[in-house]
């Protein structure tokens, strides 16, 4: 490993991460494993890359010396970012699989017990497929987890880059609720909204800001499509910055118009449900307790209004194409898995199907403490936006705002502090 002071976090951090790895791979007797999921190889070497199509892999012997696989291109990565010193790339004409397998024979890791993710998105069934039908001297096994097992709580150095990535989402929610307004499309909020995020030290998310309008709220992840917001509709907005592809997420609601009675119930119902979360959610506490808690204050309203998903999910790394790690943790009915200090979770009480045809939330990120849990937006207002007698103002929306200066970027005076641990029990991919 070679020691460098550039990376995102300390060279120490990363020391550690691969440490937990190795008792991790003791424990189930595993001599190496193949890493292949990008968010993995962010965690253990701060690698990332938007090439990630092309197979790409970290190799973690029990005792030797890790190396990666690469496409040709994409070396310029590892040497740049991360403190890994041994690479084998191939170039786009070689094959990604043999590169691997030559790899393996050339570190004595022939006739080992090797372990790899067999659920990652990038490590397709056909690349499994020759692996497995090429690499027949070796005790092959599925070690998916294992690495999750150790992102799903966060550090105090993570929480901190977290709450760089909540600066991002806040400018980015509040220009998109300034360009809320009768007459303006979804696309011009979402340029508003991505332009904040971005002057405001963001970087590229996962995925870009949900913007529905109207009846087009009722469309699960849809954005911009180029409709214009009419008198009386309101907007949902669902929003996440990204800083180092750290994340974190916020949903809010603009109405564009009277605030209707239903609106206001719903728009009661869920700050209801986020400030019981802020209230309980706790070391110890199961995933399953959570979410019931959570379902059953929305279930209790009289719009017609539903939670039809899970009602939270764990959030911090992520590559397109999705910004949550749900995958590692999800709140949802009937899971064992209990909180834990620096856990994070995306909260999202939203509610499916007020008065039938219209949907909207409010959200919040949270990270679990010692003893209860903190918000990354404590100080955000969770109302609706309500914006009555508005007209379009073309020349003031497309006016240019200012740019933060980096001083912007600091902490806040209270940042996280809870310090992580490693999760003590493998989570499994969820739908």
């Amino acid at each position: 490993m070679k020691k460098r002071d550039d990376m995102t976090f300390p060279y120490e951090e990363y020391e550690r991460r691969i440490q937990g790895l190795r008792e991790r791979m003791a424990k189930r007797l595993l001599d190496a494993v193949i890493i292949s999921d990008p968010e993995n190889l962010m965690y253990l070497t701060d690698y990332q890359t938007t090439g990630y199509s092309f197979f790409q892999a970290l190799v973690v012997p029990l005792e030797d010396e890790p190396f990666m696989i690469t496409r040709k291109l994409e070396e310029s990565n590892v040497h740049a970012r991360t403190w890994v010193e041994i690479t084998r790339p191939y170039p786009d004409t070689g094959d990604a699989i043999q590169m691997l397998i030559s790899s393996l024979l050339e570190f004595n890791l022939v006739g080992k017990s090797i372990g790899y993710e067999r659920n990652s998105y990038f490590f397709p069934a056909y690349h499994q497929d020759t692996f497995h039908t090429s690499f027949t001297k070796s005790r092959l096994m599925d070690c998916f987890g294992i690495v999750e097992e150790g992102r799903v709580c966060k550090s105090a150095c993570e929480l901190e880059v977290m709450q760089k990535a909540a600066i991002a989402t806040k400018a980015g929610m509040q220009a998109g609720i300034d360009a809320c307004q009768p007459g303006v499309t979804e696309n011009e909020i979402g340029a508003e909204i991505s332009r904040a995020m971005f002057a405001a030290g963001g970087e590229i998310p996962a995925v870009m800001p949900y913007v529905t309008s109207g009846p087009r709220t009722m469309i699960g992840h849809a954005s911009w499509e180029g409709r214009e917001v009419q008198p009386g509709e309101h907007v949902f907005l669902e929003i996440a910055g990204s800083y180092r592809r750290y994340h974190t997420a916020m949903m809010r609601t603009v109405v564009c118009g009277e605030l209707t009675d239903s609106f206001y119930k719903a728009q009661e119902t869920m700050k209801t449900a986020l400030a019981h979360a802020r209230k309980e959610l706790r070391p110890g506490m199961t995933v399953s307790d959570a979410d019931n808690m959570l379902r059953n204050i929305i279930a209790d309203n009289e719009l017609g209004a539903k939670l039809i998903t899970r009602s939270g999910y764990s959030i911090g790394i992520a590559f397109p194409p999705s910004w949550d790690e749900g995958y590692i943790l999800s709140l949802y009915q009937g899971h064992s898995a209990v909180l834990e200090p620096g856990m994070t979770f995306h909260v999202i009480p939203w509610m499916w199907g007020v008065d039938g045809d219209k949907s909207c939330g409010i959200s919040d990120t949270f990270y679990i403490t010692e003893d209860g849990c903190g918000s990354f937006f404590e100080d955000v207002p969770q109302d609706f936006s309500v914006k009555t007698n508005t007209m379009l103002d073309r020349e003031k929306l497309n006016q240019p705002r200012p740019v933060l200066p980096p001083s912007a970027l600091n902490l806040d005076s209270n940042p996280p502090k809870s310090p992580g641990k490693n999760a003590k029990k493998k989570h499994k991919k969820s739908k």
